[in-house]
């Protein structure tokens, strides 16, 4: 499965925005993006941020877009799909693909609190930690929907990980529209999220003019 194998830090620090890809080190003062206040690449630092350089209208729609991405850890051409999927629905383009996104299994497994980053969620879903609706899910970009539960695995209580997860998730925050159990480590999807509760640092809008164009 194609995956970005490369440094994180990179990827806030072209984007000029953190992306909070590396939990809880994105908090302390370790984190690349506080370090070197500067652009990735060769004429990093000579474009310092911030600057008066004009920004066409194509390159913010392409930053929007690879922000998106980045934030989600989807590849190119499964985000492509994605919006194919949400430029057929009736909604409006633009947030049905955010909930599309949203609503990927490794994504609810992070919202729920289960993993530091979504990067921890996915491999904890590509191990085969967990189950929705009973049967085994390795999947990470698998679409939930509303009433979906999941549990984990029996095999994987036994880890360390696992063991001591109650005590560490206990501290994060599940999202609203999630509900969580801590002593089984279980949860239930209630409903589709809205706009509201998703980053509002992403920008739909010049995501659907950029596959508009």
């Amino acid at each position: 499965m194609a995956r970005y194998t490369g440094p994180v830090c990179r990827l806030c620090r072209r984007e000029n925005e953190k992306l909070f890809l590396k939990g809880s080190r994105c908090f302390s003062a370790k984190c690349a993006f506080e370090r070197r206040g500067f652009a990735p690449g060769q004429h990093g630092k000579s474009g310092a941020r911030g600057g008066a350089e004009r920004v066409s209208d194509y390159s913010r729609q392409l930053r929007a877009k690879q922000k998106a991405r980045r934030v989600y850890g989807v590849l190119e051409r499964q985000f492509r799909r994605n919006f194919a999927v949400a430029r057929k629905s009736p909604a409006q383009t633009g947030f049905t693909l955010l909930a599309l996104l949203e609503m990927r299994l490794d994504n609810v497994i992070y919202r729920m609190g289960l993993a530091e980053n979504r990067a921890q969620a996915r491999q904890l879903v590509n191990h085969g930690h967990f189950l929705v609706n009973g049967r085994r899910a390795d999947i990470p970009s698998m679409v939930l929907k509303q009433g979906d539960v999941i549990t984990l695995h029996e095999s994987a209580r036994q880890t360390t990980f696992f063991k001591e997860l109650a005590d560490v998730a206990e501290k994060r925050v599940c999202a609203s529209w999630l509900d969580r159990d801590l002593k089984s480590i279980s949860g239930r999807v209630l409903r589709s999220p809205e706009r509201a509760e998703i980053d509002g640092n992403l920008n739909e809008q010049l995501i659907v003019e950029y596959y508009s164009r």
